[in-house]
Parts: C-alpha cells; sequence; structure tokens
C-alpha cells in the first residue's frame, strides 16, 4: 500500500490514495492505528484516506491515531487539496472536499507549480449547545464564558463546533500548561457526549493569539485547523481580539478571518509533503 506524510503547521497524518487503495472499511481502524504509531509503524496524528465524491470533487475520510473516526481537520484538508493537484488528480485552483457530509471550498495558491498554501472556506461556526454537543447550564443556549469544573479547579470555556467540538479556555500562561495532565480530564468531561478538543488560548494583542491543543483521540499535536478556528470565534465573541487573528502554534501560524456579515470562517496556512513510501 502506498502512503504520503504530510503536515500542516506540524499536523501530521498518512495520506492514501482511495483511488488506487482497496481496503475493507472494518480493517480500517485497526490499519489507523498500526499506521500512527510513531515506534512501530509510520508515525502520524491519523490516516486520511483520499476518495472519490458524489457531493464534492474528492472525499476525505479521516480517522484519528486511536482509530475513531473523526469529522473535520483544517490542516488535513488543506493537505487533500495540495495531494489532489500535485498528484494530478485535477488541475483546478478552486475545489471542493467532503468530510463526514460537510463540504469545504478551497483555493490553492501555487509556488513553482506546486501548492505552497490553501485558503478554505470552514463554513460558519455552530455555537448552539445541542448541536456541538455539550451540555449547558441552560438548555439549548449558546455557551460562552460559561465555567466547568474539571479536576477541582474552576475554568471558563466558550464552546464552538467547526465540524467537529471544541472547548475553548483563555489562560495567562500556556507555555507552562501540564497539558497531558489536564488535556484527558476535558476530552473525557461528562458534559461532552461525543468528547472534545480542548483549546488552551493566551491573547497577545489584538491580531495574535498563542494556542495549545488536545484532541481527541490523539492528545497534544503541533497545530489543529479547526481548533485556530473556533479559538478566533472565541475571541471574538468575548471582545479580546479583532475578525482577523494570526494563531501561534507549536508548529507554525495560521491566519484566521471571521466575515460576521456572511458568518464565514476562513482558514489560511500552509501544506507540505514530508515523504512517501509503501507499507507492506
Amino acid at each position: 500500500m502506498k502512503f504520503t506524510k504530510m503536515h500542516g503547521c506540524g499536523n501530521d497524518y498518512i495520506y492514501i490514495n482511495g483511488f488506487a487503495e482497496q481496503i475493507a472499511q472494518e480493517k480500517k481502524p485497526e490499519l489507523v492505528q498500526k499506521l500512527s504509531d510513531r515506534h512501530f509503524g509510520i508515525g502520524g496524528d491519523g490516516v486520511i484516506f483520499i476518495n472519490p465524491s458524489e457531493e464534492a470533487d474528492f472525499e476525505m475520510e479521516m480517522y484519528n491515531a486511536d482509530g475513531s473516526r473523526a469529522e473535520m481537520c483544517g490542516n488535513g484538508i488543506r493537505c487533500v487539496a495540495k495531494y489532489v493537484y500535485d498528484k494530478g488528480l485535477t488541475d483546478r485552483t478552486k475545489i471542493s472536499i467532503a468530510s463526514c457530509g460537510q463540504i469545504k471550498y478551497l483555493e490553492l495558491f501555487l509556488k513553482n507549480g506546486k501548492v505552497d498554501t490553501v485558503r478554505v472556506n470552514m463554513g460558519a461556526p455552530e455555537l448552539r449547545a445541542s448541536r456541538i454537543p455539550v451540555i449547558a447550564e441552560k438548555e439549548d443556549t449558546n455557551v460562552i464564558n460559561e465555567s466547568i469544573l474539571v479536576q477541582g479547579k474552576e475554568y471558563k470555556m466558550t464552546c464552538v463546533s467547526m465540524g467537529n467540538p471544541h472547548a475553548v479556555v483563555f489562560l495567562d500562561d500556556v507555555e507552562h500548561l501540564d497539558i497531558e495532565k489536564i488535556g484527558p480530564f476535558f476530552e473525557t468531561h461528562e458534559r461532552f457526549p461525543k468528547k472534545v478538543n480542548t483549546e488552551f488560548v493566551k491573547i497577545i494583542d489584538r491580531n495574535h493569539i498563542r494556542m495549545r491543543v488536545w484532541e481527541r483521540g490523539t492528545g497534544e499535536t503541533l497545530a489543529c485547523g479547526t481548533g485556530c478556528c473556533a479559538s478566533a470565534a472565541a475571541c471574538i465573541l468575548n471582545g479580546l481580539t479583532d475578525e482577523t487573528v494570526t494563531v501561534k502554534l507549536l508548529g507554525g501560524e495560521l491566519e484566521i478571518t471571521w466575515d460576521r456579515e456572511a458568518d464565514l470562517i476562513y482558514m489560511t496556512g500552509p501544506a507540505e509533503t514530508v515523504f512517501e513510501g509503501e507499507y507492506i
């Protein structure tokens, strides 16, 4: 089975061409776990299969490192765009990609004939508690700056779905946060029926924030595209930043803009190929 290792800001996945590689659906979770293992496999935050789609130009079938299915990945979808263009599966620089029924529209920017950066229309942020989902203090309301008790400590969170659930927590210091200790307790907290991705955010100024992320099913990653979108939305909802925000991550930077009039969030960032190989 041939594969391509790619990353967006250090958020790395193993990409498999579903047009060419036929793998039984029931075997994928176990295969994903083996491939994702950083000691005994290829190593990555998960696996993404690039498939034909009846509703869009391509389908992104995404799995976390533990073999669980995920709905959306902002860094992953940029890499899918780079893959299909660089591999000649399309010659267009404006394409659509479906993932779990969600269709995203992407614009590709080239350098020396290859995709360098990608701008993704990530759609409207979902703020209703039942649609994220998160159990709210008031039924089916927005969860903005709401208290949550984790391991005996009170935090303030703002919850957003970008096709997958996020809880954004603002802290004065994220650099020294023991995320390996606190992250799993947010992920599996009883208020999140489908678990949650948790973003720990420090405000730098009106246009810059720093973010670390604990992703459900994977752990801490160097970047999370949907998490950046959710964090920017949370910052704007709480009046902490302007509508365009540069998110500084462990693996790089992403630019996020929330067009409030159209209620659309745009994410712009890099996509890179690391290496290719064959898994036997």
